[in-house]
């Protein structure tokens, strides 16, 4: 499609803000995946495109937390593979889905992901009761957050849009606290789904390129920068605005969607 210079403006300063709010709490696509259907870009395109998108930011600020990263380098490994694995999944889904399916699915992905994250803590508690009552629940909480987080690799290739929300409830139940680490794997994690759902993208023809670009060119702008910044944020600041921005996405999309 053809955009005029003001929209493509548009886009690449909506770029900027979503890649700030993904390196500091997640949900960046609240900003950057409307304005590409304001723009008039199709939704599943829009989609498909934001993905591409946001993706630059991911990874700017994986690089910025890479001292951070390193710290659970145990883990890297089975993060990476899961991710990837899940991206792939998730995308051939949203190339098999319809639009209104998709639209109808979309505020229901993040209300799950918006209860899991400010629930997350007290789910990992009882996980870890569990484990300690009885060695032999260890295998079974493995598998269980092996399937996790292959599920938040689907639902990235399916929806980038509170990706880096669903990413911080994985880890949160995962166990995780501190939030730089946090913030860093949750980047590893959303590079690695959407990296792979693009290649399909691009093969099923679903990325408005010169819309996307001008995204992609607003979020490395201030993914980087931003993920220098957040390191500087009191983690209790970081939790609170995530759980506020993971809610005002949740209510938009139900809002859009229903009323």
């Amino acid at each position: 499609m053809s955009l005029d210079v003001l929209q493509l403006l548009l886009l690449f300063v909506a770029g900027i803000f979503g890649g700030i709010l993904n390196s500091i709490a997640g949900g960046g696509s609240f900003i950057t995946f409307p304005t590409l259907i304001f723009v008039g870009v199709p939704p599943i395109i829009a989609n498909a495109t934001n993905t591409f998108a946001a993706c630059a930011g991911y990874i700017s600020g994986t690089l910025a937390f890479r001292r951070e990263i390193v710290k659970s380098k145990a883990n890297l490994v089975n993060i990476v593979l899961l991710s990837i694995l899940g991206g792939f999944s998730g995308s051939l889904l949203l190339i098999y889905t319809t639009e209104q399916q998709f639209l109808y699915a979309v505020p229901w992905l993040l209300l799950i992901a918006t209860l899991l994250f400010i629930f997350g803590g007290k789910a990992n508690r009882a996980l870890q009761t569990l484990s300690t009552n009885n060695t032999h629940h260890g295998g079974f909480i493995a598998l269980f957050l092996g399937l996790f987080l292959f599920s938040v690799g689907v639902f990235g290739g399916f929806f980038n849009a509170g990706l880096g929300v669903i990413g911080l409830s994985y880890l949160a139940i995962a166990g995780y606290r501190d939030i730089n680490l946090m913030n860093g794997l949750k980047l590893l994690i959303s590079t690695c789904a959407s990296a792979m759902a693009i290649v399909i993208f691009i093969f099923s023809d679903l990325i408005d390129w010169y819309s996307g670009i001008a995204v992609m060119l607003g979020t490395l702008t201030g993914g980087y920068f931003a993920a220098h910044f957040s390191q500087q944020v009191p983690q209790i600041i970081v939790r609170r605005f995530v759980t506020f921005s993971s809610i005002s996405i949740t209510l938009y999309f139900f809002y859009s969607t229903y009323l």
